[in-house]
């Protein structure tokens, strides 16, 4: 079997996909930047901890938490219907779903989504934010072929903790503040950021460093054969694992 004589279904996106990626991105990070100037970017730890946060492990419990921070401030855009980024719509996703929340943006008479994928990564800790899951191979790979304009935005949210004395409990508080962020369309990756881990089910896409990315413009059927690539070059996978995957998830022509 050779890929190339494969009959693949070719997704095709529309002629404003790159235009509304780039909107999307840019309302995605003025929001997040607009909360940071305006101090509503800290998020509050109350514990009866005399000695405050054990920091060394904080890492572990940052993630849901930074994701329900950006959750609940997308929220609080589209409480206003006249928010200055036209945010129309926010719904939070099962936790372990590909995406952490979808947000909508109103365009003329219609509607932009972008499924958005939070991450959380320490600013203090230089190797956090390396090699990070994203999602599995088959199902990003279905979803595009689902829907050739589907939008998969990564919001990278740097944070720094810090643990100070509350003066009416005399304990300490724990404080969690976003001090940095990025925003990208995953399809937009270059071939250099995105890896390919074979652990975990059909494999794990993953983003080499997710602080330092470069764009590299592709189609939707682009990024289908650039996902194949990565999945058909690892040593414990081969074509006839492919098409198992193709045909299950209706890759492929009958």
């Amino acid at each position: 079997m050779d890929y190339m004589d494969i009959d693949f279904k070719i997704p095709v996106e529309s002629d404003e996909y790159v235009a509304d990626s780039a909107r999307v991105v840019e309302e995605i990070e003025a929001i997040i930047a607009n909360s940071i100037a305006n101090d509503k970017n800290k998020i509050i730890i109350n514990t009866n901890l005399k000695l405050g946060l054990p920091l060394e492990n904080i890492n572990k419990i940052a993630g849901p938490m930074v994701e329900a921070w950006a959750f609940e401030t997308f929220s609080d855009i589209n409480e206003d219907p006249n928010n200055p980024y036209h945010l129309i719509n926010v719904e939070a996703q099962q936790r372990l779903g590909m995406a952490d929340v979808v947000l909508q943006f109103k365009k003329d008479n219609s509607f932009i989504t972008g499924s958005v994928d939070v991450k959380a990564t320490s600013y203090d800790i230089k190797s956090s934010g390396k090699g990070p899951n994203i999602t599995s191979f088959s199902r990003i790979r279905t979803a595009y072929i689902d829907d050739p304009d589907f939008m998969f935005i990564i919001l990278s949210l740097k944070h720094k903790v810090l643990s100070v004395k509350n003066t009416q409990s005399l304990l300490m508080d724990g404080i969690m503040e976003i001090v940095d962020f990025n925003a990208y369309d995953i399809k937009f990756l270059s071939d250099n950021d995105i890896n390919y881990n074979p652990a975990l089910g059909t494999g794990q896409i993953q983003i080499k460093d997710i602080h330092y990315v470069t764009y590299q413009y592709r189609t939707t059927w682009e990024f289908c054969q650039l996902l194949d690539a990565k999945y058909l070059r690892s040593s414990r996978r081969t074509i006839e694992d492919w098409y198992r995957e193709a045909t299950k998830n209706k890759w492929i022509k009958n």
